[in-house]
């Protein structure tokens, strides 16, 4: 019997955006289509300044596409307002980037429960350490939940700061270059941890230029020219 697809968690069509700075206006997002649906990986591969983290940017509802549609579980949120764009980042996104943003001061488990604290309101004591528990534990640094940023590696600190946006439970993991200032075998672990999610229904976008990791979802895309399409080359081009 075929498997029946599952619905699209994200679809953009025909996305368009264009950079307004202290020059002339840069086209940078030309017409992007991109379907994710639970439990797939993509890999986002390209040029630096060709608009991957601006995709990014839109897909994660911290900025608003100039042209095209943005669903989300089949609803139109291409123009929604900030009120509700926030609403829907707590509840429905994880991100990660190449900078782990830990608060220095607070232990591993403090630094994801913050995640909890500005998404879900107020959670009994209990609940919120279960949650975070599970989260460092999903990360495989469960042991190390009550050390501070300044006693973990880059690779642990990296780790924390997937956990805490893995602890909310979110339906989709933006993941903006997060193997960056990692070593080799570093970078590989943290990949294994991002692709973990997915196998637990999670829809995973990675943006890098490591075509190895790329490898590693179940598509690779290219962003050039403005428009998302598939890699075949295998170089960064």
């Amino acid at each position: 019997m075929t498997a029946v697809p599952q619905p699209p968690l994200i679809q953009l069509n025909g996305v368009t955006k264009t950079l307004k700075g202290q020059g002339e206006p840069r086209p940078i997002l030309s017409g992007v289509d991109l379907t994710v649906r639970a439990g797939e990986s993509v890999a986002i591969l390209g040029r630096s300044g060709s608009g991957k983290s601006t995709m990014l940017s839109l897909i994660g509802l911290f900025d608003r596409p100039d042209g095209g549609q943005y669903l989300l579980h089949g609803a139109d949120i291409t123009r929604i307002p900030e009120r509700r764009a926030a609403r829907l980042r707590s509840q429905e996104f994880g991100f990660v980037f190449q900078r782990f943003f830990l608060l220095k001061h607070l232990t591993a488990m403090q630094n994801v429960a913050m995640a909890l604290v500005n998404g879900q309101g107020w959670l009994a004591r209990r609940k919120r350490r279960a949650k975070v528990m599970a989260a460092l534990e999903q990360v495989g640094i469960a042991h190390l939940a009550k050390h501070r940023p300044a006693r973990l590696s880059g690779g642990e600190q990296q780790r924390v700061a997937i956990a805490r946006a893995l602890v909310r439970q979110p339906r989709v993991l933006l993941a903006d270059e997060p193997t960056g200032a990692l070593d080799t075998e570093t970078g590989a672990l943290v990949i294994d941890v991002l692709h973990a999610a997915t196998e637990r229904g999670c829809g995973l976008i990675l943006v890098t230029h490591d075509h190895a990791h790329a490898n590693r979802m179940g598509r690779v895309l290219r962003l050039r020219d403005g428009l998302l399409v598939p890699d075949r080359t295998g170089v960064l081009a």
